[in-house]
């Protein structure tokens, strides 16, 4: 095999459409663009979604800033770790109402949650909403305990 021998495959290739060229050749006289109109002009092109003067689709949706679905009956949590739970003395009980007095939670009427980060010592009676395992985890292990809510 020489280079001269290399075809690229059949169908490969397509020869190119040769417009305006009579008749005959059946892309004649208007070369397969209609007559008048846009599309008819040089430079005459039409950008994406156009729809001829109509509403495009896409503004006849509603407007709605930002990306994605806000869930209508989610529960947001106030987050305490447990490394901030270290400022109590042991065998003291901790409540949503006293995090919030202590300034750990900013608002009283969301629900707590208590995450693992963080080392304790002292031995807690915690009320909560929400616990994550290793937090539970960690409690237990100082020989405090967890009531949820």
């Amino acid at each position: 095999m020489k280079l001269n021998d290399l075809v690229p495959n059949v169908g490969a290739k397509k020869a190119r459409k040769r417009v305006g060229r009579g008749i005959s050749a059946g892309q004649g006289k208007t070369c397969g663009r209609g007559t008048k109109g846009q599309g008819s002009r040089a430079g005459g092109s039409v950008r994406l979604y156009h729809q001829g003067g109509n509403l495009p689709f896409f503004r006849h949706l509603p407007f709605i800033r930002g990306q994605g679905f806000t869930p209508p009956n989610q529960v947001q949590y106030s987050e305490v770790n447990l490394g901030q739970l270290a400022i109590f003395p042991a065998g003291s009980e901790v409540t949503p109402e006293i995090l919030v007095d202590v300034s750990l939670v900013r608002k009283a009427g969301m629900p707590v949650v208590v995450l693992g980060e963080g080392e304790i010592s002292v031995p807690l009676k915690l009320r909560v909403h929400r616990i994550s395992k290793s937090a539970k985890a960690k409690i237990e292990a100082a020989g405090g305990s967890v009531e949820l809510i």
